[in-house]
């Protein structure tokens, strides 16, 4: 056995409860809220220092694994990027992780923690991690239990039972998210909050988990037996992964097992599960108004603004959230932070495009960005990482002029290549096979006009990818 722990990374969910910052096509975990990294990042550097922790576990879907491979790159760090096909929630994704890391030491301690959460104090995290490392690898499955800082109902509550080894204790019950006074309660009677990230042996959490549900355990092991690698990531085998129940982690294993201990942990986390919790976490004004970009108060109070550009101003109004985006507009009560779910849910039905791509769209190759649509016709602001290429491609439906503003691109038109600079332009006819490249150092940035009887994004023929997206 190492006698190092083994990060397991849960970056696969896709929830909207930060909308409009935070959409299906590029969740909270992948977006910056505090600063310049993302939480997923911050995660990331938590559990960075190679005395105590080995290479990390991703459990991601495909469609976040170019955001995964580029955040890693960023930080100039290396993981395990296992993919899932489907979602599955935390239970099969976590006992995917243990599967794998199994395969290599099934005594292995991992530490399985969610990417979009925040914790503010990190020496206080190492030490809960040392503290529960002996205690997991004696066959102990350890959650982190938070103490709680004022009574919340929107988590569930750990009942501490009776002392295993220093602060770790066993877990007396799980108990679901209570009304007010119930949770005024709790915090009396020192329940803790359950965080959801804990800290366990592979063979342990399989075997725990093969005895409350024998059959979904085969199929996530199976998923990782029949893997396949592509490119830097571990495609879980689809049919066998899917075949597994959908289930919580929790439901799953923590409510049955008699394995559970906690240690109560204060290390200023929070799941960032609302607007309001972005409030709290964040700078403050001296009449409690917090901003994210541009925004001007006049007797305001505890307003919170995150705008990615406009100028927000907000006089007489109080306890709001103003979220500001180029395609659109949240005002809402920070005391209801259900109400967003609620929203989200019409917007689904009533816009849902809102909902599931931002107006700039990531690729792996760099983005693009819809400036002006019309019934013929569609202006992108497209951006070309170093190094980047986008996929040899045609189309059936439209022809494109390309105007580059920086940098130089590396154009293939139909087998000939030619560089086109700053203020040079080049046209793409309809059904040309075509490829954009920069060969430069600086990013590549230039104008696309689209024009043609349709010109949607599954109007593109890939011949050749790097991406293997073809």
């Amino acid at each position: 056995m190492s006698d190092r722990i083994v990060p397991l990374i849960m970056c696969g969910g896709a929830g909207t409860r930060l909308w409009p910052l935070s959409r299906e096509g590029r969740p909270k975990q992948f977006i910056s809220l505090f600063g310049k990294r993302s939480t997923f990042q911050d995660t990331l550097l938590r559990v960075a220092d190679e005395r105590l922790f080995e290479r990390p576990i991703v459990v991601t879907g495909a469609a976040y694994r170019f955001m995964v491979l580029e955040q890693l790159a960023e930080l100039g760090m290396q993981a395990d990027i296992l993919l899932e096909s489907a979602r599955r929630d935390s239970g099969p994704a976590i006992a995917a992780g243990a599967a794998f890391a199994a395969k290599r030491a099934g005594d292995a301690v991992l530490l399985a923690l969610a990417a979009d959460h925040v914790v503010r104090d990190t020496p206080a995290f190492i030490a809960a991690c040392e503290m529960s490392l002996g205690v997991a690898t004696a066959g102990r499955i350890v959650t982190f239990g938070v103490q709680p800082e004022h009574p919340a109902t929107n988590y569930g509550y750990i009942s501490p039972g009776e002392v295993i080894d220093g602060p770790v204790r066993s877990v007396a019950r799980f108990v679901e998210k209570p009304d007010a006074a119930t949770a005024a309660r709790y915090v009396e009677d020192g329940y803790l909050w359950n965080s959801g990230n804990f800290m366990f042996r592979a063979d342990v959490l399989l075997a725990e988990y093969r005895a409350v549900d024998a059959a979904s355990v085969d199929a996530v092991e199976r998923a990782v037996d029949l893997a396949q690698r592509d490119l830097a990531f571990v495609n879980l085998d689809q049919a066998a992964f899917e075949s597994a129940t959908p289930i919580s982690i929790d439901y799953a294993v923590m409510e049955k097992t008699t394995r559970a201990a906690v240690i109560p942990v204060s290390f200023g986390w929070s799941d960032v599960g609302s607007w309001h919790a972005v409030w709290e976490l964040s700078e403050k004004d001296a009449q409690g108004n917090a901003a994210r970009g541009p925004a001007v108060f006049d007797n305001s109070h505890n307003c919170n603004v995150a705008s990615d550009g406009a100028v927000v101003a907000l006089e007489g109004v109080d306890d709001l959230v103003v979220a500001s985006t180029q395609d659109a507009v949240l005002v809402a009560r920070q005391s209801d932070p259900d109400g967003l779910k609620r929203l989200v849910a019409k917007l689904k039905v009533a816009a849902p495009k809102v909902t599931a791509e931002h107006l700039r769209v990531h690729r792996p190759w760099g983005s693009y960005q819809s400036l002006d649509n019309g019934e013929r016709h569609q202006v992108k602001r497209i951006v070309v990482k170093a190094g980047g290429r986008l996929s040899l491609q045609k189309h059936h439906h439209r022809s494109e002029h390309w105007v580059v503003v920086r940098g130089a691109a590396l154009v293939t038109l139909n087998g000939a290549e030619k560089i086109v600079h700053e203020n040079e332009s080049i046209y793409i006819p309809i059904g040309a096979e075509h490829r954009l490249e920069n060969p430069g150092k600086i990013p590549l940035e230039l104008i696309e006009v689209q024009t043609g009887s349709y010109l949607g994004e599954d109007d593109i023929i890939r011949i050749e990818d790097d991406y293997r997206r073809s």
